[in-house]
């Protein structure tokens, strides 16, 4: 269990002049969690391939092999690794690479350069399943049949952290799992659903009445500063979300709204749905260049059946209090 902080190192208080650097800078999350840890005192160091993308300020240009030999001539107090190849389809030897290789070589130079805290962002996508799923808690999760080779990955990657978690006490590694991140500049979940909406109508299973349970973008930011600073959670693993869950029909609906779009349904029985997905999987896996189906058994699982986190662990552990709604994160996107 955690330890309450001490006097002087009360989460949201400004560090006293640590440097933090982040990899995945350049990506969604990453720009996110670069401004919250400098707004909040931090020296922060933005980490990732694409130097036009990255974050004004001190940066560090390259992939994960790269940094885990960099010499950056002086010390990291804080290592939080965002980067990530993420995707519901690709070939195994890429995320294997990028997620389980790129974390072992984050560990590699936070031990290197005498980090105390490691935050890495998994995925709730290990406990995927093709069936309900309410109040799911940190450790429901069963690692024997990944649905996708993302989640493969990522289970991958946490085991190798919870060796080092073994091994010795530094650096401390808090692990978090943020679920259906949204928000302005969102490049993935809500362009994925317009495309399918204006390519196919987007596929409506049980109503549409599954439990979805988002996260504001701003809240796992936070999230991730308070994994950062909070005494006593070393070797924790934290679901993160909104804490609203709301039925997919319902946010949808909200979301389009706020764009100005009218919903387009395929209402498809989920066993249908389920059937299909594995057949375009199959299909695709054999096509010259492997692309992506148009929905994948990953997908339908999302959609048709609820699936919410219980995040009391975070709230006891963390003090975490999301402060963006879910209201203002759907109409926040609907702005860009």
């Amino acid at each position: 269990m955690g330890a309450a902080a001490a006097e002087g190192d009360v989460p949201g208080a400004a560090p006293r002049g640590e440097t933090a650097l982040v990899t995945g800078a350049s990506g969604f999350l990453g720009g996110y969690v670069v401004r919250e840890l400098r707004a909040h005192g931090y020296d922060v160091i933005a980490s990732g391939r694409n130097a036009a993308a990255l974050p004004a300020g001190e940066t560090f240009v390259g992939d994960l092999d790269d940094l885990a030999r960099v010499d950056l001539g002086r010390p990291v107090d804080v290592v939080v690794h965002c980067a990530a190849l993420s995707s519901p389809w690709g070939r195994w030897a890429e995320f294997e690479h990028a997620n389980v290789t790129g974390t072992a070589r984050v560990l590699e130079f936070a031990r290197r350069v005498g980090s105390r805290r490691l935050v890495h962002i998994s995925s709730p996508g290990i406990y995927a399943a093709p069936r309900d799923r309410v109040g799911i808690r940190e450790d429901a999760v069963d690692p024997r049949h990944p649905m996708n080779h993302y989640i493969r990955s990522k289970l991958e990657a946490e085991a190798l952290l919870q060796d080092a978690v073994a091994a010795g006490p530094r650096p401390e590694i808090v692990i978090l799992r943020p679920r259906g991140i949204i928000g302005r500049g969102d490049p993935s979940l809500v362009p994925r659903i317009l495309r399918v909406r204006e390519r196919f109508g987007i596929p409506l299973m049980r109503g549409g009445q599954g439990l979805i349970d988002l996260t504001a973008v701003e809240n796992v930011a936070l999230a991730v500063r308070l994994a950062a600073e909070v005494p006593g959670v070393h070797g924790q693993a934290l679901n993160i979300t909104n804490g609203d869950p709301r039925p997919f029909r319902a946010v949808l609906e909200q979301l389009l709204a706020g764009l100005g779009l009218e919903p387009r349904y395929r209402s498809v029985p989920t066993p249908v749905a389920y059937g299909v997905a594995a057949l375009l999987e199959a299909v695709c896996g054999i096509l010259p260049g492997h692309p992506e189906p148009p929905v994948t058994r990953y997908t339908v699982t999302t959609i048709a059946h609820s699936q919410t986190l219980d995040i009391s662990r975070a709230r006891d552990l963390l003090g975490y209090r999301p402060e963006v709604s879910l209201d203002q994160s759907l109409a926040g996107y609907a702005r860009v």
